[in-house]
């Protein structure tokens, strides 16, 4: 059994995505393949009501390591993160969105960190976390005003010290994404919030990338998911101070870097 495993998952969640995922899909597949290390693609499907799906098996004949998660309701990002990282078998465990904004590459930064002993690396937006960090394509400036004030307040309560909490590309060692999405309780897009102050509070090792992220078309972000963003930000603080996620603590397994390498 440990001799199959492979070294890397990646997790992408689809809602309808129809559009848009297929550069994705391929964009993973060819720098996937391309890899020394074995490897395997979870594709999540979050109740699409367009043909995500079809446009995912089609994808998918006669390519391997690339299987779903088929869900017929429609429960959120956090929920279907939770599901394909919880139902990954690799060594390293990286969740990205469906849209590519930032590009499967940005792993190659993250490999050696995690090779120096790195539990969770993330890949930020923001300068004021990594040196480099850019957004190629800004975001419009009322998105960026909103996102700016919210992770103010999501600082406070939940992860501080972190300027971008919610670049839709990070990584968890086995052990630190079992243990962390055994626990987390978001549904929606606060998951990203939820899943690092849960590695904190699992004392497991927080490093951050620079992404060049590019402001995909399509967003599914809603003006008032900002609003409902704050709101589970304090929902988080609260089940931190009230030992919520204490109760859900799965014991850590050893971490090796070495298993999946071709």
């Amino acid at each position: 059994m440990k001799e199959t495993m492979p070294y890397l998952s990646v997790i992408i969640p689809a809602y309808n995505e129809e559009k848009r995922i297929s550069v994705t899909l391929d964009a993973v597949y060819r720098y996937l393949t391309a890899q020394p290390y074995t490897w395997e693609m979870i594709i999540v499907f979050d109740g699409p009501q367009d043909d995500t799906v079809g446009v995912v098996k089609t994808f998918a004949q006669d390519k391997k390591h690339i299987r779903w998660l088929d869900r017929k309701e429609n429960r959120g990002k956090g929920y279907s993160i939770r599901e394909g990282m919880l139902a990954a078998h690799g060594q390293i465990r990286l969740f990205t969105d469906a849209d590519n904004s930032t590009d499967i590459s940005h792993f190659d930064q993250m490999k050696p960190l995690f090779e120096q002993g790195a539990d969770v690396v993330i890949a930020s937006r923001d300068s004021k976390d990594v040196p480099g960090a850019r957004q190629a394509v800004p975001q419009p400036a009322l998105k960026r005003l909103l996102g700016n004030a919210g992770n103010l307040i999501i600082q406070l309560l939940v992860v501080p010290g972190i300027w971008d909490t919610r670049c839709g590309f990070k990584a968890f060692t086995a052990p630190a994404a079992e243990q962390v999405f055994a626990a987390a309780k978001m549904d929606g897009w606060s998951i990203d919030d939820e899943a690092l102050a849960l590695a904190r509070r699992f004392h497991f090792q927080i490093t951050a990338i620079a992404a060049d992220w590019i402001d995909a078309e399509g967003t599914h972000v809603t003006h008032l998911d900002y609003v409902k963003n704050i709101w589970e930000a304090v929902k988080i603080r609260w089940n931190l101070l009230t030992g919520v996620y204490d109760r859900s603590v799965m014991p850590v397994k050893p971490f090796d870097s070495t298993q999946g390498r071709q």
